[in-house]
This record gives structure tokens, C-alpha cells and sequence, in this order.
């Protein structure tokens, strides 16, 4: 009766977003650009030449659509405590403004999705002991997503987010503005909170513990996540959708993770299962897009459940779900994905890797 209950919420809630998205999109873009990019900008050098990042992608005319993935500081500064009182004084509260300034410098839509680094994290030492998570994603919220279901940049685009569609036998879910799906010609686009650090299960500490408030928050963005993930799909076959493109922060497949030592990644198993069961029943491409470690990789992690990456979660074989990790932190080269969607091909997605910084002497990593 459970699992009764929740298609039917699932289906209501992607239907209301169907009814809105065919009213905003007749369908008939075949084609679209998109740069992505993310775990930036990681230091004061690259927010200071920001403009470089901007500049680059406001001056490819394809571009209609801009994606972060997260983490708009690196795991060694302070988070910002903007608009928290009482104030912490190891905090930075000027960051996250100086970043959302610069997100109003890009002339497309900007989508964000927040990372571990600018919430999960700040109670670590090695964040300066900023800020307790639940305020940071708080502020972080107030932010960046002062306006529901509208994106950031220059160009406003209506996005549908799940603080807006949710339904009442899942009441908190209202709180997940960040939570976003919008469709663009033939594709269905989604993002979701879904952090490092274990999806946030890495106990919190300095004087921020608060085992109860936790395990609820893992519990509460985990189930809507799974929720919206599955709504998302919904709106794909409802609305016959080509592809399905996802963008989350945290890598679920990090190596690093699972040696001695690492983070784990056990917390994502229920969200990574849900996403084989969804892209094998939808059977077209999707496309998932992380950040969080770095370095540009693209593979198929769910192809073959006895490879090392398949076996970390245990699914069936996905041959039609492509991950994407993009380049970032202060990796060279400095860089942004231009992404390509044509849903009148076979091989809908394609992609480069465009350097932004020309000059190697030049302080922007």
C-alpha cells in the first residue's frame, strides 16, 4: 500500500509539472548548449578572475543555459554565515555574496545546486569551525533561492522547484527549494541536494553536534530526492522526452571514498539503486553530471556491476546512464564543459572541455 501511495504521489506531482512544462515549451528544440561547471570558484584568485570564467561562456552564442554543481569555496576556507546571528566570527559572510554577484554576471539562466563544502562541511575544523550545517544550508537558501521556481543570471527562466511541488503527505519536502526540474525542448533537466561527505552522514562535530537533527536531515533530503528523481523521470515519459539530464554535487563513484579512511559512499546506495531502476524503465540516455573530485572524467559506472565502480552500489546493469565529473578546484587546465544536446542523433550528448584561462601566467587556478 506504501509503495501504492508513493507512485501515485509521484505521478500527481510530475503530472502538475507536465501540464505547467508543455504550457512553457512546445517541444520542438531538437538541439541545445549548456555549459557546466562546478567546485569553483575555490579560491580568492579565481573569484578575482571570475570575469575569465563569464566572459567565456557569455561569448559562445550557442550557450542558452548555465549548470553549477556545487561547492562555491574549497573544504579549507570558511563556510559564510550569511545573515546568521549571532555571527562567527571564523566565518566569511562576504563569500557567498561575492560568488552570487558573480552568477548575475552570466547573461543565460544559471541553475545551482548547493555542495558539501558551502553547508555539510562547516562544522570541521578545517572550515574554521564556521557554522553549524542546518543554519549554513539556511542561509545558503536565502541566498540563492530568495526567488522559488525562477534561476539566478541575467535571464530569468521558471524552473519548477520542489518547495512548490510537493505533495501534503510529504510535508517537508516543501523545504527543498534548491530541488529543481525543468524541461527544454525534448529533455527532461533535474537537480538535487545530494552533498559529500557521505551524503552528510560524517558525524558533525566542535560543538555542532546534533545526532538527532542529522540523522532527520539525511533521512528527510534523502527520501526527496528519491521522490524528485522519480518525478522527474515521470515528467520524461509523460511528456515523451528523448534524454534525461541530472546534476548533483557529490561523486558517488569516488575511489578515494571507499579505500581505508575515506568518507564511504554506502549513504548514496538507496539514491544510486533508485536512479539504475528509473534510467533502465525510461531506456533513452541520461546524463548524470557531479563535481566534488575535481578532475574531468566521463564513464558509464553503472555498465558493468562486477567492475570495481559497479560494485560499489550493487546495481543491475545501466547501459544508457552516463556520468560526467567535471574539472574543477584549482586543477589545471581551468576550464568549463560545453555541453551539446541533440535528440535527433543517436548519441544525443556530446561535450568539450573549454580552457578559460589563455595565459598559463596568469592567476586564475
Amino acid at each position: 500500500m506504501k509503495g501504492l501511495l508513493t507512485a501515485t504521489v509521484v505521478f500527481a506531482t510530475a503530472t502538475a509539472i507536465s501540464h505547467a512544462a508543455i504550457a512553457d515549451d512546445d517541444m520542438r528544440n531538437d538541439k541545445m548548449t549548456i555549459a557546466v561547471f562546478g567546485d569553483w570558484p575555490y579560491n580568492q584568485n579565481l573569484l578575482t578572475n571570475a570575469p575569465l570564467l563569464t566572459s567565456s561562456v557569455n561569448a559562445d552564442p550557442d550557450v542558452r543555459l548555465v549548470i553549477h554543481v556545487g561547492d562555491i569555496h574549497s573544504g579549507s576556507q570558511p563556510c559564510t554565515s550569511a545573515d546568521i546571528l549571532p555571527p562567527i566570527s571564523t566565518a566569511n559572510p562576504n563569500w557567498s555574496r561575492q560568488v552570487y554577484f558573480q552568477f548575475q554576471q552570466f547573461k543565460k539562466p544559471v541553475i545551482y545546486t548547493p555542495g558539501d563544502n558551502e553547508w555539510t562541511d562547516c562544522h570541521k575544523t578545517k572550515e574554521f569551525k564556521a557554522g553549524a550545517p542546518l543554519k549554513e544550508l539556511a542561509a545558503v537558501r536565502q541566498l540563492f533561492f530568495a526567488r522559488p521556481g525562477k534561476t539566478l543570471g541575467l535571464e530569468d527562466k521558471d524552473v519548477f522547484s520542489q518547495s512548490q511541488y510537493f505533495n501534503e503527505q510529504f510535508p517537508s519536502d516543501a523545504e527543498f527549494v534548491e530541488n529543481v526540474i525543468w524541461q527544454d525542448g525534448k529533455v527532461a533537466f533535474a537537480t538535487l541536494n545530494l552533498p559529500g561527505s557521505n551524503n552528510d552522514t560524517l558525524p558533525w562535530t566542535n560543538g555542532f553536534e546534533d545526532p538527532t537533527a542529522q540523522a532527520r536531515e539525511v533521512a528527510n533530503r534523502t527520501a526527496a530526492d528519491i521522490r524528485w528523481l522519480k518525478a522527474a523521470f515521470q515528467l520524461a515519459k509523460n511528456n515523451q522526452a528523448k534524454a534525461v539530464v541530472l546534476a548533483v554535487q557529490a561523486d558517488m563513484w569516488d575511489p578515494a571514498a571507499v579505500a581505508p579512511g575515506g568518507d564511504g559512499l554506502s549513504a548514496y546506495t538507496p539514491f544510486v539503486q533508485e536512479l539504475a531502476n528509473q534510467a533502465l524503465q525510461f531506456g533513452r540516455p541520461v546524463l548524470l553530471f557531479n563535481g566534488d573530485t575535481h578532475l574531468f572524467e566521463a564513464d558509464h559506472p553503472l555498465a558493468n556491476p562486477s567492475s570495481p565502480l559497479g560494485l560499489i552500489h550493487h546495481t543491475l546493469p545501466v547501459p544508457n546512464l552516463t556520468r560526467i565529473t567535471v574539472q574543477g578546484s584549482t586543477n589545471a587546465p581551468a576550464e568549463w564543459l560545453r555541453l551539446t544536446i541533440d535528440t535527433t542523433k543517436p548519441s544525443v550528448f556530446s561535450w568539450t572541455n573549454v580552457p578559460y584561462c589563455k595565459d598559463p601566467l596568469t592567476s586564475c587556478q
